[in-house]
């Protein structure tokens, strides 16, 4: 399987760096621990806090390999200086048809959150706003219909 170049911010990567060391050195070893405890149960066929616990420790697991691919094949992607839109680039954007402005950050798909503002660069206006700049105006495809979109600050 071909390596897959991993988008992100230093802000991004350092945030990945973080949680897998909590991973490795808080609940990897609560884990071990639950799973020792619940083995000193006994019978393990009917033992659901041993079954819990093991479930545990996959996602655990599964998590920390998820992580370590991630940072093996991150790319830490600059903002550009130049008041062009690109990944990285903090970007205040109006709303030509109801007047209401917006704040994003263009990030890599692994770090794209609606709810914190971060929107990732193949989202439909990460894609059409990358490389235009400060003043442009952009129509936007979406499912709902098309609508414009207007760049009004890139940070």
């Amino acid at each position: 399987m071909p390596k897959k170049e991993i988008l992100l911010t230093s802000e991004g990567f350092l945030e990945l760096e973080e949680e897998l060391d909590n991973l490795k050195n808080v609940e990897r070893p609560s884990v071990i621990e639950a799973i020792k405890e619940a083995r000193a149960q006994g019978d393990l066929s009917e033992n659901a806090d041993y079954d819990a616990a093991r479930n545990k420790q996959a996602e655990v697991e599964a998590r920390i390999k998820e992580i370590e691919y991630m940072l093996l094949n991150a790319k830490i992607i600059e903002k550009t200086a130049d008041h062009t839109v690109g990944l990285g680039s903090n970007v205040d954007i109006l709303y030509v048809e109801d007047g209401e402005e917006e704040s994003y950050s263009i990030v890599g798909s692994t770090e794209a959150d609606p709810l914190e503002n971060k929107i990732s660069n193949e989202s439909p206006i990460g894609k059409a706003i990358i490389g235009k700049k400060e003043g442009d105006t952009v129509e936007i495809e979406s499912p709902n219909g098309n609508y414009q979109i207007k760049i009004v600050k890139v940070a």
